[in-house]
């Protein structure tokens, strides 16, 4: 059952992200949720890195977190418009090595456990957080691999 879902989920994705790039009008100001979200505005992100990403998000995160990142309501937290994904890359970087549980999000509870993904590559968690941060509604500065790798070292569970 569960990849059934995941075939129709990545289906409407797939659909979905389509739609977007060719519906979606040129940016022409960047507006940021809070001036603790992003002080500067982002640079542009490749389109390599993104599919990358993408790729990562549909693999490991895309079953909890949805095809649109909305979520599921007390059960997986959103991914758009988030203080946690648009504001300190650190904490997300930890977020995906060593999982979370019973954190609030945007005064929100969740019940499910993530599990930590620190099994993927630097390059990988950098490829999906920037991905993250750049879809979904979300616009934020990339994450690379060598930010990744310098919280990886220093990170404690």
């Amino acid at each position: 059952m569960k990849q059934i879902l995941l075939v129709v989920c990545a289906l409407t994705w797939g659909s979905h992200s389509a739609f977007a790039q060719q519906k979606t009008p040129p940016k022409t100001k960047s507006t940021t949720k809070s001036a603790s979200t992003t002080a500067a505005k982002p640079a542009a992100v490749s389109a390599t890195t993104l599919a990358a990403g993408k790729a990562v998000y549909v693999q490991n995160c895309l079953t909890c977190h949805l095809a649109d990142g909305g979520g599921v309501d007390r059960m997986n937290p959103p991914l758009n418009q988030t203080t946690w994904v648009l504001g300190d890359k650190a904490r997300l970087v930890k977020v995906v090595l060593n999982g979370m549980e019973g954190e609030d999000i945007d005064g929100e509870s969740y019940a499910n456990i993530m599990p930590a993904f620190d099994a993927l590559t630097d390059k990988q968690i950098a490829d999906l957080l920037t991905y993250v941060r750049n879809s979904f509604g979300n616009k934020a500065t990339a994450i690379s691999a060598a930010e990744v790798k310098a919280i990886r070292a220093t990170n404690k569970k």
